[in-house]
């Protein structure tokens, strides 16, 4: 995976004829309705087809993913959805393809599904969701990744911090409190995972936040695998749980009476809740510095590298480490 882009403006020429022939020398007929979609690492655009229900295409972000990691990620949904998780995968042309390229874009096709994010206040909901995930958990067992990366301190915690100091991100007057901070919180994070152990690492989601999960009547339904990697099973668990102590360990106890239904869990994986809270707080703010280049990201994120957004930053970062010296939380009996 190469995190970074020679071109600022990689989407410059995906014009909106251009999506539309791309979806077309792929079978489709379309009929000319287009509606971008929210999402700024690749490009997606809901397009109306003649006769038929809209599909979603999502056009791949250039020098980011190898074809074989991509690849691998339709692989493990259609495993997925061959497996009746609720996911949503993409479609396959006559000859079983799912990755296409039209005019130097590679691009795949979704069916078009909707649904509102889910009430995680709702213990019903998220045991619901422990259920399910551990369906794709059950999956991804079943083999490895041989092209996406494995989770770890190094990609989210090391490389993006080095980064927003590297190309000047952060504010003079707050050089030396985020590199010390961050420094700390590295070895913090570093003892978490000692004090975890050996973990199992599988394939997973890798990105299991409200957003990407869609609630409807049926129930809950899984999109955008675009960052399923390997790693602890904790990692598409912990987007799940927020508020205080007392309001995680209720959740956390909601979501595991769903889990422990199709898997076993390894209480050890409860020492890197913070740890990978972290990690993607850091994670976040290097991808957003990497991306500011691309016009589509200052007006997405306006908030973004400013005074405040930093001192805020800074902030909540004093915060995790203040949580990484807490206890685990503890299963219920």
């Amino acid at each position: 995976m190469d995190n970074s882009t020679n071109d600022p403006s990689p989407y410059y020429e995906l014009t909106p004829e251009r999506v539309l022939d791309a979806v077309e020398s792929v079978g489709f007929r379309c009929d000319a309705r287009l509606l971008a979609l929210n999402s700024y690492e690749n490009r997606v655009y809901q397009v109306g087809i003649e006769d038929a229900e809209p599909v979603v295409t999502k056009f791949y972000r250039p020098n980011r993913w190898t074809d074989a990691a991509i690849f691998e990620e339709h692989a493990y949904t259609l495993e997925l959805a061959a497996d009746e998780v609720p996911v949503v995968a993409p479609w396959r042309d006559a000859n079983g393809a799912t990755l296409f390229a039209h005019e130097g874009f590679r691009f795949a096709v979704y069916p078009r599904r909707g649904g509102r994010w889910p009430d995680l206040e709702n213990e019903d909901n998220l045991e619901w969701l422990g259920r399910f995930i551990a369906r794709i958990h059950a999956v991804g067992r079943t083999q490895s990744f041989s092209h996406r990366p494995t989770l770890g301190i190094d990609e989210f915690g090391t490389d993006a911090y080095a980064y927003l100091l590297e190309h000047g991100f952060i504010p003079d007057h707050l050089l030396i409190a985020y590199r010390t901070l961050a420094e700390d919180l590295l070895q913090q994070i570093q003892a978490a995972y000692d004090r975890a152990g050996t973990c199992d690492t599988i394939r997973l989601h890798g990105d299991c936040h409200p957003g990407n999960i869609l609630w409807t009547d049926d129930g809950p339904h899984f999109v955008d695998f675009d960052d399923c990697r390997t790693g602890p099973a904790i990692q598409d668990l912990w987007m799940l749980l927020s508020g205080d102590r007392p309001a995680m360990t209720a959740q956390l106890d909601a979501v595991m009476e769903g889990y422990t239904q199709f898997q076993t869990f390894d209480p050890r994986e409860l020492h890197l809740v913070e740890a990978l809270r972290t990690l993607r707080m850091i994670h976040y703010a290097a991808w957003l510095a990497r991306r500011w280049d691309d016009p589509a990201f200052p007006r997405a994120f306006p908030w973004f590298n400013t005074q405040r957004y930093w001192e805020e930053h800074v902030l909540a970062l004093r915060e995790q480490a203040a949580a990484l010296d807490e206890p685990p939380l503890a299963l219920g009996p």
